[in-house]
């Protein structure tokens, strides 16, 4: 998010999340077992990536701008379906989108980046070595036992957003059940974006993986002109598995032999 008066340009440092450490202690399980761990849950969210790519959802998002006795002085909405065409081809279709009444910022690219994949954050086999993955304990996500782990961008490309901030593994169907953190990304020095920690919860939906469902941010952003509270919401629902109905022929059709003949006229 970025200050309405400050330039939109992306190019030099950024900011990492120190997210708070839950108050569970490091176990015993010993660096080996850990990179297993981190292996094992990198490659079910793998799997996982590949199946979310086969289901339509709703995605909706409200942004607020927060005065001084906590309502709202403007804000920006969206919804959306994530749906798929005719022939098979995913897209993304905006149903329902008012015009903005943010009043001191307003939402920049990064912003729609971390919308689509940051705060649904995925960690899989491939996008692990982009990260640091340190284990700290084990803590508890409602009745849902966890592996807990601090992750952070190694290295940064110039118009890549990443994730900073802890995620819950479950330690036993190992993925990804709950995330904190922050989008972050490279900016000019004299830039003023930032952009709020947020918490998002995933449910087991097909009985199998787990997908985002929520989303929610209650944030201070420290802007140069002064600190604006913020309040985001997003939500994820109505996960449908798309099924292709389709039949394919070769040829001419063929007639069935035991087809009674027409009736002679």
């Amino acid at each position: 998010m970025i200050q309405r008066a400050v330039s939109a340009a992306v190019l030099g440092a950024a900011m990492i999340l120190s997210a708070p450490l839950p108050a569970a202690p490091a176990d015993e399980l010993s660096p080996a077992q850990q990179q297993d761990v981190i292996t094992k849950f990198a490659a079910k969210e793998a799997e996982f990536a590949l199946a979310r790519e086969k289901y339509t959802y709703r995605q909706s998002y409200k942004v607020e701008d927060l005065g001084p006795n906590g309502r709202a002085i403007g804000k920006q909405e969206m919804v959306t379906d994530i749906v798929f065409t005719t022939d098979g081809k995913r897209t993304e279709r905006v149903v329902y989108a008012p015009l903005s009444s943010l009043q001191r910022f307003m939402m920049d690219k990064e912003d729609e980046q971390d919308l689509r994949s940051v705060q649904p954050f995925v960690l899989t086999t491939k996008e692990i070595p982009n990260y640091e993955v340190n284990y700290i304990g084990r803590d508890n996500v409602d009745e849902i036992s966890c592996y807990v782990f601090a992750v952070k961008p190694k290295h940064f490309a110039e118009g890549q957003r990443y994730f900073a901030g802890q995620i819950w593994v479950d330690d036993r169907d190992l993925q990804i059940v709950k995330t904190y953190g922050r989008g972050v990304g490279v900016h000019k020095k004299d830039s003023d974006h930032k952009y709020p920690k947020f918490e998002t919860y995933r449910e087991q939906i097909d009985g199998k993986y787990w997908f985002p469902t929520y989303t929610i941010a209650n944030d201070m952003l420290n802007f140069k002109e002064g600190p604006i509270p913020i309040k985001m919401v997003v939500t994820y629902k109505d996960y449908k598995q798309f099924k292709s109905e389709s039949s394919i022929t070769f040829g001419d059709v063929a007639e069935d032999p035991n087809k009674p003949a027409p009736p002679k006229k």
